[in-house]
């Protein structure tokens, strides 16, 4: 309509009205023509083709409108008719050129046309036509540029489109297609998409599942622990993963393993979506039952194994309490014949034999269940082995063969645990005296320096004894295990010394081996690295035990076992100690609380009231005398844990059965002193 208006102004109006009705039924034919393309309905060839019939008449008519602007031959009406023609093409060039042919019908051909027109007028008015050519030219030149970028732009928008329609058909196949279950929810719980894997899962269609309420299909104990984190997750960003348990259509169970991530917007950067990735991890969970309950039946397994050798080792120790102690008293005693005393004699070694062997089983199981420490102090490696020949002397005198200990080169002091290398070199040295009945046996020392400042020392015990096939040499460090079975008959042992000794090298970082010829003896070594070490001048001195107190003491003896209770005091016996005796807890309760003693030496199982109890209860009494009263448990429980069960219940220290009379008298001695001192010791010991 405004084009008709300002037509008007200098085409007469017939003509304008013809226009004008003509550029209204185009309208209204372009209107149907484009219908279905507005409508997202599907467009085949006459749809585009009267599509294409509709704009070619609409381009036309206003071509039309513009040749009878420059029919007028004057300056207004050209200038009206070519910019006219020049909308044409710049409207071709930005909505028909979507296509050639569009372009050929909307910009090409009215470019031509319109030069066309200007060419064929000779004369326009006294305006030069070389000027408007050129400057038409230009003008069509700028549109086929612009007209040849949006055609590449458009090439390049329609293959992304067609790439991403691809890409999303693919991923649609993949959702559509695997077994987990992925997800997106709006912030609000409302889903978006779900993967149609759902209905394998969980027995829902998507549209079924869709329709729940959000979270009712979660567990209910597992409700409040998922909420929680996806609220979370929603207020900080990035993704979580959780395993829960699900609700199937037909009311059983299984878990899932979600990870859910939160989507941002990519304009503001606010969280606005939520996807979820969940996986049936139901066969994990059974495996993680299976081995949980496997660890339990492990772990009772070995509490069971630890509790039979804890009182297999207090029933061994207690009898062997009093048969060591009376044989080892009837040793010194001057009333014996001689052949009495010998008749002690072969008990006390039987009964020291018998307790090497529990002791042996006890090393064993600490070394298996890994709590075997090591105490690394100063020592002289010669002095070691030769303190360790002394207890074999008289066995190797009377069995006719000799003992010698020989140091190749220099030897000097080092920081190791020296009695457990005394064990070892102990084991090693009693195997060797035992299996050789005549030549003799030789301990060999060699230490060397090592690139990082140590010392490596190696310590070999050669024997002329009845050696040991090469076949059976893999076997010898075996627990239980002899090189052969006459062996065990003819000389006895556990086996248990030699893996016992490995262990105890291999857990120090060293090495230990063999070497040995059928009837022609063996040589036994261990080498390890050791940090050098100084030894005091006055160590000699420190080294005796204390064997005498420094005044009479008054001692409370808690014991129930009545044998025991007569040990204790043939033993101490000789010393100034006066000795109380209570035969359980309760009673040893009463007993301190009715008169005062120096020391209290505590047995842990007993009746009425045990050890552990009563030491509690001393410590816990309002007068600070008494629970600061020295309490020593003397027991035949002595397994490291045990041990320290008795410290934590308020002992100040521990005294193993069998008992040894001089780490009983050095026991006393360190906590009947002077009351700084024991003040000291434990200060000491506490830290």
């Amino acid at each position: 309509m405004g084009a008709c208006g300002v037509a008007l102004l200098i085409l007469p109006w017939r003509v304008c009205a013809v226009w004008l009705a003509i550029g209204l039924s185009i309208e209204c034919w372009g209107w149907f023509a484009s219908r279905a393309q507005y409508l997202g309905r599907p467009i085949d060839r006459p749809v585009q083709l009267n599509f294409l019939t509709n704009l070619t008449a609409l381009i036309v008519n206003w071509f039309m409108l513009a040749l009878l602007f420059w029919q007028t031959r004057n300056p207004d009406g050209a200038v009206c008719a070519i910019v006219i023609w020049l909308s044409i093409i710049g409207f071709a060039q930005t909505f028909a050129s979507r296509t050639p042919l569009g372009f050929a019908i909307c910009g090409v051909a009215p470019a031509l046309g319109m030069l066309a027109a200007v060419l064929s007028a000779a004369h326009y008015g006294g305006m030069d036509r070389r000027l408007i050519v050129g400057i038409l030219i230009l003008a069509n030149g700028f549109a086929i540029a612009g007209a040849r970028q949006t055609f590449a732009a458009g090439r390049k928008f329609y293959d992304t489109q067609h790439r991403l329609r691809d890409s999303e058909a693919q991923y649609r196949v993949l959702a559509d297609n695997v077994t987990d279950i992925i997800g997106l929810t709006s912030l609000t719980g409302e889903w978006r998409y779900i993967s149609p894997s759902v209905e394998t899962a969980l027995g829902y269609t998507v549209a079924e599942f869709c329709a729940l309420p959000h979270f009712s299909y979660v567990h209910p104990a597992d409700q409040p622990g998922l909420e929680p984190r996806i609220d979370a997750l929603l207020a900080t960003g990035g993704t979580c993963t959780v395993e829960y348990r699900l609700m199937r259509k037909d009311g059983s169970l299984t878990w899932m393993e979600t990870s859910f991530t939160v989507i941002n917007d990519p304009q503001t950067g606010a969280p606005f979506e939520l996807a979820s990735l969940s996986r049936d991890v139901n066969h994990r969970k059974a495996l993680e039952r299976e081995l949980t309950q496997a660890l339990e039946r492990a772990e009772a397994g070995a509490a069971a194994k630890a509790n039979f050798l804890a009182n297999m080792t207090h029933e061994l120790r207690t009898p062997l309490n009093a048969i060591i102690g009376f044989s080892r008293l009837l040793k010194t005693s001057r009333d014996l014949t001689a052949k009495d005393e010998r008749h002690a004699g072969l008990i006390s070694d039987a009964s020291s034999t018998l307790l090497g062997v529990v002791n042996s089983v006890l090393d064993f199981s600490k070394l298996d269940s890994g709590v075997f420490e090591f105490d690394a102090q100063p020592f002289h490696p010669l002095d070691m082995a030769r303190s360790v020949a002394m207890l074999l002397e008289d066995q190797a005198t009377a069995r006719g063969i000799s003992l010698e200990v020989i140091a190749n080169g220099a030897v000097s002091p080092l920081s190791g645990d020296a009695p457990r290398l005394q064990q070892v070199l102990l084991n090693l040295l009693s195997n060797a005296v035992k299996f050789t009945e005549q030549g003799g046996v030789t301990v060999r020392l060699e230490q060397a320096a090592t690139r990082d400042a140590g010392c490596r020392l190696r310590v070999s015990v050669t024997d002329t004894g009845i050696g040991i096939a090469r076949s059976q040499l893999d076997a010898v460090f075996e627990r239980f295990n002899q090189a052969d079975g006459s062996v065990s008959r003819r000389f006895g042992g556990t086996g248990l010394g030699l893996a016992i000794s490995k262990r105890i090298i291999e857990l120090m970082g060293g090495r230990i081996g063999v070497t040995s010829r059928k009837g022609r003896g063996s040589t036994f070594w261990f080498e390890l690295a050791l940090p050098p070490a100084q030894i005091p001048v006055d160590a000699a001195g420190e080294e005796s035990a204390q064997t005498s107190l420094e005044r009479p003491i008054r001692v409370l003896l808690v014991e129930d076992v009545a044998v025991n209770r007569e040990l204790v005091h043939a033993m101490l016996e000789p010393f100034e100690i006066e000795i109380d005796t209570a035969v359980n807890g309760a009673e040893a309760l009463e007993a301190v609380g009715n008169a005062r003693f120096d020391a209290v030496l505590m047995d842990i199982q007993m009746p009425v009231m045990d050890g552990m109890t009563a030491m509690r209860r001393i410590r816990a009494m309002a007068d600070p005398e008494i629970s600061r009263l020295p309490l020593i448990a003397m027991t035949a429980n002595v397994l490291p844990e045990q041990v320290q069960r008795c410290l934590e219940a308020g002992a100040d220290d521990h005294v193993g059965k069998p008992i040894n009379i001089g780490q009983l008298l050095e026991v006393l001695s360190r906590w009947t002193g002077d009351e700084r001192e024991v003040g000291e010791v434990r200060r000491e010991m506490s830290a």
